[in-house]
């Protein structure tokens, strides 16, 4: 009842506004009316599903704005915004993931007016002015944020947002953590607390990323996010349990995707040791991606207060190629294997493989063209990890749809009007289609775009094969798993024997895994009644005979 006065009486504000010439910059106008209750998802083991039991598939893109000052997505200061989302969803990508700033959603959340008018061309969208005509006024920015939701929907478009950064800055996700001195930690969670309570109703918005690539080193330690099972202000780890237990306090459906950090001490050390010692130029850390370091769940893994809310969590790491920067691992002639073996697997792959949890590798893209990726070894690598992606049916954003990301690029160019037909090729078999192409929705009863079904029309009730939904004896669905056939040395249970089974057992027979016993059916390679590391080397003989 709060919620819909304080709506009216926007309104009316607006409308008073409108006839007295003026700009209403301090109130939220609009507001997402939800329809619909029966799009939320779960998690079970490493995949997400819906209330029925049908396995999804969520394959999005990033479109930042939001997160920069520009109090809107970039390029609607040219192109027309309904259009663009329309696009989106026409070319196949069923989720969006919009960065944000918690600056950006304590000022929605207090109704402050925009500190600068949202960067929105009038004439090229008339529907986002205050009077609805080219060249009118510019609308609150929560208005028209609210105009994009209403637009995701009918387009069959589900969103996730991300917190960016604290502070609204163009480079605010260069800032280690999720606090700073002007906005805090309690700050954070209050404007995700908000956004979920605004959209409890609302499908539309079926996730929240709480924090883009927490990161830093030792070389400053007070910044330096870490991983472990200490109350420290710069401990992630604690810090995304206590946001997430307080956003699924406020709405218990949300997914909740949680990154990793950058870096994490090696066998022997702890957080308190240096860098590097510069003398020896001995390492004292495992490092990688910002925000791709999830070596810290294997010893003090992510645990919410409630088991509900333990299936609504979904790590996403980030992932980019040698574009980006000139990481060790791409130093040699790599292969799927050796990104496995020197990066992907112990990094975050792990989660997926030892069936923790799903993944979603919430930015992964760049330069395929000749101009910026002359050697090839970007598209190399994009192609190695998309096609990971594929065979897993890993969860993914893209990034991004912006032209005006610098080290990347986008899958448009040219002021945000043409889309880059060679990148959109690479990413688009990464696509959730069906088996004559077409794209697959997360809306139950809404297409995706003019191009795809819905996934009520996908699913037809049914459920994935391997699976069958049942309830429980209070009516609530449960997916049972049904049993698949032993596959000797297939660690992972994907149904296959390869590269990254051996992986699996590789950690196994060294001690660096979590699993404390194997299946003895499966891991006695070479069947002599024990498990030790001669099963480990039958198995890599018979998988290299195998590929020669």
């Amino acid at each position: 009842m709060i919620k819909q006065f304080k709506r009216i009486a926007a309104m009316g504000m607006t409308l008073c506004m409108v006839a007295a010439g003026c700009f209403a910059a301090g109130f939220p106008t609009a507001s997402a009316e939800g329809t619909t209750q029966d799009d939320w998802l779960h998690v079970e083991g490493n995949k997400i599903y819906d209330a029925s039991g049908n396995e999804v598939w969520l394959t999005g893109c990033n479109w930042f704005g939001y997160n920069v000052g520009s109090q809107v997505f970039d390029g609607v200061w040219s192109q027309n915004m309904h259009s663009m989302l329309q696009q989106i969803a026409d070319h196949g990508f069923n989720f969006l993931r919009v960065p944000m700033s918690t600056e950006l959603l304590l000022q929605w959340k207090n109704g402050d007016p925009d500190p600068a008018t949202p960067k929105v061309n009038t004439y090229s969208n008339p529907e986002l002015s205050v009077e609805g005509v080219e060249g009118g006024t510019v609308k609150y920015s929560f208005d028209i944020w609210n105009q994009a939701v209403q637009w995701c929907k009918e387009a069959g478009i589900k969103i996730m947002i991300d917190v960016h950064s604290a502070e609204t800055a163009s480079a605010g996700h260069q800032i280690h953590l999720w606090y700073t001195d002007k906005f805090s930690t309690e700050d954070w969670c209050t404007g995700l607390e908000w956004f979920a309570d605004y959209y409890k109703d609302d499908d539309t918005i079926l996730a929240i990323d709480l924090k883009n690539e927490p990161h830093g080193t030792a070389d400053e330690p007070d910044i330096m996010a870490k991983w472990d099972n200490t109350t420290d202000a710069n401990n992630w780890k604690y810090a995304a349990e206590t946001c997430a237990n307080r956003v699924l306090d406020v709405n218990p459906n949300l997914l909740i995707m949680i990154e990793g950090v950058e870096v994490y001490p090696m066998e022997g050390y702890d957080w308190t040791a240096p860098r590097i010692d510069y003398t020896t130029m001995t390492e004292y850390y495992h490092h990688t991606w910002w925000g791709a370091c999830f070596r810290g769940q294997w010893e003090y893994p992510i645990t919410l207060k409630n088991p509900q809310y333990q299936k609504q969590v979904v790590f996403s790491p980030h992932d980019y190629g040698p574009l980006v920067w000139t990481q060790t691992w791409f130093d040699k002639d790599f292969t799927q294997e050796t990104l496995m073996e020197d990066c992907w697997y112990d990094n975050w792959a792990f989660i997926y493989e030892e069936n923790i949890a799903p993944l979603l590798i919430g930015e992964w893209g760049g330069f395929i063209d000749e101009e910026h990726d002359a050697d090839g070894k970007n598209t190399k690598w994009m192609t190695y990890l998309r096609d990971y992606m594929i065979e897993k049916h890993i969860h993914h954003t893209f990034w991004c749809f912006n032209e005006n990301s610098g080290d990347t690029g986008g899958l448009v160019y040219d002021n945000f009007s043409t889309w880059d037909e060679a990148k959109y090729a690479l990413v688009k078999p990464a696509l959730w289609q069906t088996e004559d192409g077409a794209f697959i929705g997360l809306d139950h009863e809404i297409p995706l775009g003019v191009n795809g079904v819905s996934l009520g029309e996908y699913t037809d009730g049914k459920t994935t094969p391997g699976t069958t939904a049942v309830t429980d004896e209070q009516g609530n669905p449960v997916t049972v798993t049904t049993a698949k056939p032993i596959l000797q040395g297939d660690f992972n249970s994907d149904g296959k024997l390869n590269a990254l089974d051996v992986v699996i057992f590789k950690r196994y027979i060294i001690g660096h895994t979590d699993l404390e016993t194997l299946d003895a059916e499966i891991a006695d390679f070479n069947r002599d009644g024990t498990v030790n590391i001669a099963d480990l080397v039958a198995m890599i003989r018979y998988l290299t005979q195998e590929k020669t």
